[in-house]
């Protein structure tokens, strides 16, 4: 098992602030997301080249960092087509010198008509929301074949892909080997489902054997009929059978604490390292 951070929450601004601050934490694995904590690295066509990414590579590497995913997130149903356009061409770019960066996968979410909000929208579950997000991804795998690389699909309640079985149909019509699952329990819950987290993990185990990448870890608190994201250990969350399941899944699982930053960065580790011996 491997504990990641998203390179954004570590709290710091450029490459070697970065490291120190996984030196300083004990922090091995880092989900790669550039544009974020590298101000020189603009979300935009051809800000990467072979020269850049050899260096931010090479420098994680040498330091005993390790990349199990590219963040290159976008929405594939913004209303603004110049977005949607960007974003793939900066998805594509990413796949291009992914293996320089130090893994070969690029990952997104699914997108929501909301547009920047990324929020619930009746026209994410239509067809025609389902078969543009099909469309996009399959021709993101096309290009990743090219390059030798994967593609990384996410779902969430409030995109396109809202459901497992939604995101299992996607996967099915892209129908492309080179497509792996981002799998994130808090993302799938709402005040509808929220008690049913475990139901949900095993479905999309399940589901997604063999394709599943990295697991974005979460915690969540229900207050004032919504759902509120926390740090692992300090919302409803059962971590000894969360980790037991996924243990059972996949002994050398890849375990993202997406959004856990600052003073929780050390003890959420520590506590999901003790849970995770103990399951």
């Amino acid at each position: 098992m491997r504990i990641a951070f998203r390179t954004h929450d570590l709290g710091v601004k450029g490459l070697e602030n970065a490291i120190e601050k996984a030196r300083n934490c004990g922090i091995s694995a880092m989900q790669l997301v550039a544009y974020k904590f590298m101000d020189e690295i603009k979300y935009a066509p051809n800000a990467l080249n072979a020269e850049n990414t050899l260096k931010i590579g090479q420098s994680l590497g040498n330091c005993g960092i390790s990349v199990p995913l590219i963040g290159a997130y976008f929405n594939p149903v913004h209303s603004d087509k110049r977005k949607v356009d960007n974003g793939i061409a900066v998805f594509k770019e990413y796949l291009k010198y992914s293996k320089n960066l130090g893994c070969n996968i690029v990952g997104s979410e699914t997108g929501s008509f909301n547009d920047d909000k990324w929020t619930y929208n009746p026209l994410n579950r239509t067809e025609e929301a389902l078969q543009t997000v099909i469309k996009t991804f399959k021709e993101l795998a096309a290009y990743a074949k090219e390059v030798g690389a994967y593609v990384g699909m996410e779902g969430a309640a409030g995109h396109v892909c809202w459901n497992v079985a939604t995101l299992k149909r996607a996967v099915d019509e892209i129908a492309a080997d080179n497509v792996r699952i981002i799998f994130d329990i808090y993302n799938y819950l709402d005040s509808s489902n929220y008690s049913d987290y475990l139901d949900i993990l095993d479905e999309g185990l399940k589901t997604f054997a063999g394709k599943i990448v990295v697991f974005h870890i979460k915690d969540c608190v229900f207050e004032d009929g919504k759902l509120k994201q926390v740090a692992p250990s300090k919302g409803m969350f059962d971590f000894d059978k969360i980790l037991g399941k996924i243990k059972a899944y996949d002994k050398d699982a890849v375990l993202v604490l997406e959004g856990t930053a600052g003073d929780d960065i050390i003890p959420c580790m520590e506590f999901i390292k003790e849970k995770w011996d103990k399951a």
